[in-house]
């Protein structure tokens, strides 16, 4: 028996396809029910929760047991926290300032402009992103040192990410810190702990995967979330308007790595 059921990996990339694709049409009518687009955040996580749990079910029989349960589980806690954390920081708020940015490019309906340049895009890049996540569903064989391994990567992502949310969100619920600079905790070290644990997450789910060629192939759905955070759509976007409207960022920046942790310059 060959070490990956490629045939019925196939078809679950088109089944999973149609769900994301479902998932983000659902969330722009919803979008434009509450008059916010940001809600796309929330979908965002969610995506990569419906992918794992629709890769498990199809891959019923194929895969490695344990294997498909342990890339299910840490999907699902990963997505399901970073959707709610989103969801309730956006709640009562307007419309994020990056999406009033994209869709103030278009002379036309800000409506369809939405569909397909926040919400069409954003699923699309989910379903590749995820990629190493299906692939390890259809796996027979596990390769141990590298789930090991890509579990202790997880670990510290989820660290990083949760641990610099909370640090952000009380940071921001103390009058006492109204137009001061998060530079505690975790964003002493970095800028961005929540990205960078982002990024830690998905290399540790790529190196869970990549047992079989077919998973280690996939070394460019990391790579593309990596790129987006740390280059990209994440960071940058942040810091340009924050360096703008933020009194003593620029300063922030200049003693603050951007994304990996090190210790502050003088």
């Amino acid at each position: 028996m060959d070490d990956f059921a490629t045939g019925a990996f196939v078809v679950g990339l088109g089944i999973t396809a149609a769900v994301v694709l479902a998932t983000f049409f659902v969330t722009w009518l919803i979008a434009l029910r509450i008059r916010r687009y940001n809600v796309v955040d929330t979908t965002w996580g969610l995506g990569f929760v419906l992918v794992a749990v629709t890769s498990f079910a199809m891959s019923s029989g194929d895969g490695h047991r344990d294997l498909r349960v342990l890339v299910m589980v840490l999907t699902c806690l990963w997505g399901l926290r970073l959707a709610i954390y989103l969801g309730l920081r956006s709640r009562g708020q307007g419309e994020d300032p990056r999406y009033d940015d994209i869709l103030n490019r278009t002379k036309g309906s800000r409506a369809t402009y939405a569909l397909f340049a926040v919400f069409l895009v954003q699923a699309i890049v989910l379903w590749f992103i995820s990629l190493p996540v299906q692939a390890a569903m259809y796996q027979r064989a596990v390769v141990w040192p590298l789930v090991i391994a890509g579990t202790a990567l997880w670990v510290i992502g989820v660290f990083f990410e949760s641990v610099g949310d909370r640090q952000l969100a009380r940071f921001r619920a103390s009058p006492d810190n109204k137009g001061h600079v998060m530079d505690r905790g975790l964003w002493r070290y970095t800028r961005h702990p929540n990205y960078f644990g982002d990024a830690c997450v998905w290399l540790g789910l790529y190196l869970i995967g990549a047992g079989h060629w077919v998973g280690a192939a996939m070394v460019l759905s990391p790579a593309l979330m990596i790129w987006f955070l740390a280059f990209k759509t994440g960071g940058p976007l942040l810091e340009r308007r924050m360096a703008k409207t933020k009194p003593g960022y620029a300063d922030y920046m200049r003693r603050t790595s951007s994304f990996i942790p090190l210790p502050p310059r003088s």
